[in-house]
């Protein structure tokens, strides 16, 4: 029986440590592509919009979508950026069931 809880730990902190080196940077990164192009394959022609690097740390890096407006400015393509936002927002929650998930069927194994 030691045996095989040894292994189990073991075998489970590989995993763990394997996950915590993959999930140590979550890129995000939405992309967009024109519709209405006469390319037969224009999902393989898309082009970023935005980019979200999160670390483990808590460093974060952002690019945002910006459109050329009047007069020379730039002003933040609202719409682009609300979809990069859920986008963020979904790999976060999925992250956070993940590493749920793994915690979970680790104590449930030394209950």
């Amino acid at each position: 029986m030691a045996n095989d809880t040894e292994n189990f730990v073991k075998n489970t902190l590989a995993k763990v440590a394997e996950y915590v080196e993959d999930v140590a940077t979550m890129t995000v990164r939405t992309e967009f592509t024109r519709i209405d192009s006469e390319e037969a394959d224009s999902f393989k022609q898309a082009k970023p919009a935005a980019l979200t690097v999160i670390k483990l740390d808590g460093d974060c890096l952002s690019v945002i979508p910006m459109r050329q407006a009047a007069e020379g400015r730039v002003e933040i393509d609202a719409e682009l950026l609300e979809v990069h936002r859920q986008n963020v927002a979904t790999a976060i929650e999925y992250r956070a069931r993940i590493m749920e998930s793994l915690l979970n069927a680790f104590q449930s194994r030394f209950k």
